[in-house]
């Protein structure tokens, strides 16, 4: 009777151990990102694909082998795109390794996006922790791009944006599930990182370009309300706590042009909607920061350095909000605030989920200097 047990145990072992409907890693091929554009009433997709045979062997790829190859299919929707992509491939098509979806101004434009999105979110191997990019340059140029020194594509600024990010807190990074949030919540409005393509690097053989984030495009459910681009951009890193890290150059003395750079870090935002006459909502602002500092001419004291701090902050804060008002943005999703702190007036003063705002909507704009290093015991140079 136990020979009888153990031989249809071995049996029943013998059928488990199979994996009958799994394809063979040998057998596919892995999209790493996504870029899509529309022009001449179509969308046009371009996946590019990775070598992650390449990639698993070391952070350094064989430079004789190539590290990516981008496809290109157009439909008359995002759908159709994709299988007409599917027709020009040799294997199984694996998303799992999904990481980033990169956007040409047209295809943000009347809505588009959503209907993107929407594809990628449904499909059952694609995750919401994929990277959400805009871009004015040609889609595929972007997506040909490799990282410095020809590191692994896994590395790259698009594919790891966060790497970078905890040294310089330019424009924050934001994934599909942060974007959809964004988008359903007042004021409906979600700024998406800008891509441009530098040529600021070089090699011994040749120019080598390289992605960097820009600035910032502006999307809502039903419209692209556009870019706001370099240092007019400049004001976000200053209002959001989710910054690492940033950097501001300050004058202390423009008749003479005494430039002082200032590393900012452990910024702490508060905003209070505050309703005044006849419910009109104004802002009070508060932000701390923390100053280091390495780089000045002459002798300095700390005091002199808050000053400059906060003037620039200042600044670059109200800059940043009057570009976004250009274009009836509201940059700094104060209209959230409303809806947070104060709903009865929000649902009163609301439009499309956004309080109506002008240059005088804040009222009280605070900063401060909470404290000040120099990596030395004093603001003398070194050098006398």
């Amino acid at each position: 009777m136990k020979i009888k047990k153990l031989i249809i145990f071995f049996v029943l072992m013998s059928i488990l151990s199979g994996c009958w409907d799994v394809t063979e890693s040998e057998r596919m091929i892995y999209i790493y990102g996504v870029g899509v554009d529309y022009k001449d009433d179509k969308y046009h997709v371009y996946a590019q694909i990775v070598n992650f045979a390449n990639i698993a062997k070391m952070e350094q790829p064989n430079t004789e082998s190539i590290q990516i190859e981008v496809g290109h299919a157009s439909g008359n929707t995002i759908d159709e795109a994709i299988f007409e992509l599917y027709h020009s491939m040799d294997l199984r098509l694996f998303w799992g390794n999904f990481s980033f979806l990169i956007f040409s101004e047209e295809a943000l434009k009347d809505g588009k996006a959503n209907s993107v999105i929407n594809s990628f979110i449904r499909y059952r191997e694609t995750r919401y922790q994929a990277w959400v990019y805009a871009t004015t340059e040609p889609v595929k140029d972007v997506l040909l791009l490799t990282p410095i020194f020809n590191k692994s594509m896994t590395l790259s600024r698009i594919s790891d944006p966060m790497n970078s990010y905890e040294q310089e807190s330019f424009v924050e990074p934001i994934d599909i599930r942060k974007l959809i949030i964004r988008l359903n919540e007042p004021n409906h409005e979600v700024s998406i990182p800008l891509i441009t393509i530098k040529g600021n690097w070089d090699t011994e053989k040749e120019p080598d370009d390289i992605a960097a984030i820009s600035g910032v495009g502006v999307l809502s459910p039903n419209e692209f309300k556009g870019f706001i681009k370099g240092d007019k951009a400049n004001g976000l890193q200053w209002m959001t706590n989710e910054t690492k890290r940033g950097e501001i150059t300050v004058n202390l003395e423009p008749q003479m042009e005494n430039y002082m750079t200032v590393i900012l870090d452990d910024i702490k935002v508060k905003v209070d909607p505050i309703v005044v006459n006849n419910d009109v909502v104004k802002f009070d602002i508060n932000v701390s920061v923390n100053a280091d500092v390495s780089v000045f001419q002459g002798n300095i004291t700390s005091e002199e350095i808050r000053k400059g701090v906060i003037k620039q902050v200042k600044k670059e804060i109200n800059e940043t909000y009057k570009e976004g008002l250009k274009n009836d943005i509201d940059i700094y999703r104060l209209s959230e605030q409303v809806y947070r702190k104060n709903v009865k007036t929000w649902k009163k003063q609301q439009t499309d989920g956004k309080i109506k705002l002008n240059e005088d909507s804040i009222r009280n704009l605070n900063v401060s200097v909470i404290k000040v290093y120099s990596g030395r015991n004093s603001f003398k140079e070194t050098i006398q």
